[in-house]
């Protein structure tokens, strides 16, 4: 048993989730993994959905091990996920079906829908986010426009996490962080918008009282307990969306810390204390999501490290594994600068074929097509960089004082090469640091509510202690030059 205070950190991405403790010392975090499992959607006769069930089960399993690991130094518990996907339950509490994945092509065309009933530019200037066909307006509104019998019945919506700690806890709550993905927030009135909401035809009384995180959602219930063998542990509704964690995490002292959370996407931004929602942010379509502390995170969405997960699953599929340790070193001897291709382009959002696409988009382009494994990988993170470099500019339009250091958080900081990149196309340097951004972001969400730390700061500074950083400065800015001149061309064709 630690001597330590232990935090357990429920943290589910799109491809897997792990259950992770955090033992504080006083002035470092100490994570141990208790139970890592894959996160694999299902397709049924009714779309792609969750597996929500099968993630519960292993989160269960995690805190078991936590309970046998530990007893009880467990202080609490708090999930993060993705966003914008939710379940939705009847008056008894019951599951009304398994949660649609964020990628069903149900929403298709329910954004031309959705502006036939409100002006996309209204939309953004009521809620200031990026239009994205996943978005949770767009999912809802096709569940409406399909006349499903699901909102006959349903009484409460729950976001993934909420959701998950409504199984452990039996209380429900509408987290703000998450809540903020949807489309139907508004960060100026910090409350949903029912105007909006009655506008698009949703069901108005299923948008209930948000909670901040950092906010006591109770005690685990007595079957939970009798399952995990956990007894004083509660549950705290941290900064639910990943994104939000894996921000509040980021080991800067600068006013407006500049991030880039780094995995199966790239989300690019700033933290700020208000939002910005104008003429220039709506054409750069930049998102407001709402942080930790209601901090505000301008951000972009970009198609990230899904481009290299697909490739390594399209050549796996054909019976060639290429680890990920061995991406890198084909990139790094692959030709530079042979070909681009726009990593927002809507074809490299769906599964399958990566590989086949990113070649027909060079053809397409009258570029150099990509053969070997190395110039598929080597312009993959060329293109990320160079993508990087536009958001980046974007971004700077918003803000006086520029950020002196882009910090990469999350399993992407390890892509040394890509780090590299990122600094010399954006040109200025990068802290690559804390892997584990998401789940230590968690943690001081918990040790807030705590009361073991005093603010936000303090958190950064112990997640300084208990990570070790690297630091990356743009090189070869000539031909770094050259080439985002050309990527800019290609991008806007």
């Amino acid at each position: 048993m630690s001597q330590n205070k232990v935090y357990l950190a429920v943290d589910l991405g799109a491809g897997s989730g792990r259950v992770l403790a955090g033992e504080f010392d006083g002035k470092r975090i100490e994570l141990h993994e208790l139970n890592r499992f894959e996160n694999t959607p299902v397709e049924l006769p009714s779309g792609w959905h969750w597996n929500i069930t099968s993630l519960y089960q292993n989160i269960l399993q995690g805190l078991k091990k936590a309970a046998e690991t530990y007893g009880d130094s467990v202080i609490s518990i708090g999930i993060d996920t993705w966003g914008v996907d939710y379940g939705l339950f009847d008056s008894d509490g019951r599951l009304l079906g398994l949660p649609y994945q964020y990628r069903d092509s149900r929403t298709d065309e329910m954004m031309e829908v959705a502006y036939n009933k409100v002006p996309q530019k209204e939309i953004y200037e009521r809620t200031g986010i990026q239009s994205m066909f996943f978005n949770s307006l767009y999912q809802l509104l096709a569940e409406v426009e399909n006349k499903n019998p699901v909102f006959e019945h349903a009484e409460d919506l729950l976001f993934i996490p909420d959701l998950l700690g409504y199984w452990l806890t039996g209380n429900k709550a509408q987290e703000r962080s998450i809540a903020s993905t949807t489309q139907l927030y508004s960060p100026k009135l910090k409350n949903w918008d029912y105007e909006l909401i009655e506008k698009l035809g949703l069901p108005k009384k299923l948008f209930k009282a948000i909670t901040d995180s950092g906010t006591a959602l109770g005690s685990l219930r007595n079957e939970v307990t009798a399952a995990t063998g956990l007894t004083n542990a509660k549950v705290i509704t941290v900064a639910g969306h990943d994104t939000a964690s894996a921000v509040a995490a980021v080991p800067s002292k600068a006013t407006h810390p500049a991030y880039l959370s780094s995995g199966t996407w790239s989300l690019m931004g700033l933290e700020l204390k208000q939002p910005v929602i104008n003429e220039q942010s709506f054409a750069d379509d930049l998102t407001n999501e709402i942080g930790v502390n209601n901090s505000v995170r301008l951000l972009k969405n970009i198609c990230g490290l899904w481009l290299i997960q697909e490739s390594k699953r399209y050549w796996l599929n054909e019976g060639q594994d290429v680890p990920y340790a061995k991406m890198a070193a084909l990139a790094n001897e692959a030709e530079p600068f042979r070909s681009f291709i726009n990593p927002d382009d809507p074809r490299f959002i769906e599964t399958g074929r990566m590989p086949e696409k990113i070649q027909e988009f060079c053809d397409e382009t009258g570029q150099p097509v990509p053969e070997t494994k190395g110039e598929i990988i080597r312009c993959i993170y060329e293109s990320l960089a160079l993508r990087y470099s536009q958001v980046w500019q974007s971004l700077m339009q918003h803000v006086d004082e520029k950020p002196k250091t882009l910090h990469i958080v999350g399993g992407g900081c390890q892509e040394h090469l890509l780090n590299q990149f990122a600094a010399n196309a954006i040109g200025i340097s990068v802290a690559a640091c804390p892997v584990e951004a998401t789940g230590l972001g968690n943690i001081m969400s918990q040790m807030l509510a705590d009361g073991v730390i005093a603010d936000v700061s303090a958190g950064r500074e112990i997640v300084l202690n208990s990570s070790l950083v690297e630091r990356f400065h743009p090189e070869d800015q000539v031909p770094w030059a050259e080439a985002k001149v050309r990527f800019n061309n290609l991008t806007s064709k």
